[in-house]
C-alpha cells in the first residue's frame, strides 16, 4: 500500500470525523453539552443498565472525567443513576426520556449522514465499510467493542 493513500486515508478520516461530528454539536452547544456528554449520552441510551465501570472501560477516560459528565446529565434529567438488584454497590445507568429524546435528536443526521454515504458504496460497501472500521479498533478491544455494536 502506497504512503500516499495512507496519509490520504489518514486525511479522509480527519474530515470526515470533523463533519460526522459537527451536526451534533451544534446541537450540543445549545445546551451547553460537549462531546464528552454525546458519547455518554449515546452508550447509556443504547445499553440500557450499563455500569459506571463498563462506560468508563468504553470510553477509556478518568472516572474524574467521567464524573463531571455524568454529574450534568443526572442534574440536567437525561441520565439517571439506579443500584444494582444483585450488588447494591453498582451504580447502573439509564436514559431518561429527555435524555433518550436528544439522544435521538444527535443521532438523526450522523445516520443520514451514513445512510447516505453506504447508499453510494453499492450493495457491498456497507459490510466493507464494517469491516474497515472494526479493524481500525485495537486488537484487544475489538472482543469488548463488538458487544456493544450492532444492536437493533
Amino acid at each position: 500500500m502506497s504512503p500516499k493513500l495512507l496519509f490520504e486515508m489518514i486525511e479522509l478520516l480527519f474530515f470526515a470525523y470533523r463533519d460526522f461530528i459537527g451536526d451534533p454539536d451544534v446541537i450540543l452547544d445549545e445546551i451547553g453539552f460537549g462531546r464528552a456528554h454525546h458519547r455518554v449520552l449515546h452508550f447509556v441510551n443504547r445499553s440500557p443498565g450499563l455500569a459506571v465501570a463498563e462506560l468508563l472501560d468504553i470510553l477509556k477516560i478518568t472516572k474524574q472525567s467521567l464524573g463531571r459528565v455524568l454529574k450534568e446529565l443526572i442534574d440536567g434529567g437525561y441520565i439517571e443513576q439506579r443500584t444494582g438488584a444483585s450488588d447494591r454497590r453498582q451504580r447502573l445507568l439509564h436514559t431518561t426520556a429527555k435524555g433518550e429524546d436528544l439522544a435521538r435528536r444527535l443521532a438523526e443526521p450522523q445516520v443520514r449522514r451514513i445512510a447516505m454515504a453506504l447508499s453510494e458504496l453499492g450493495p457491498d460497501g456497507a459490510e466493507a465499510a464494517r469491516r474497515f472500521l472494526a479493524l481500525l479498533i485495537n486488537e484487544d478491544d475489538r472482543s469488548s467493542a463488538a458487544r456493544f455494536t450492532a444492536k437493533p
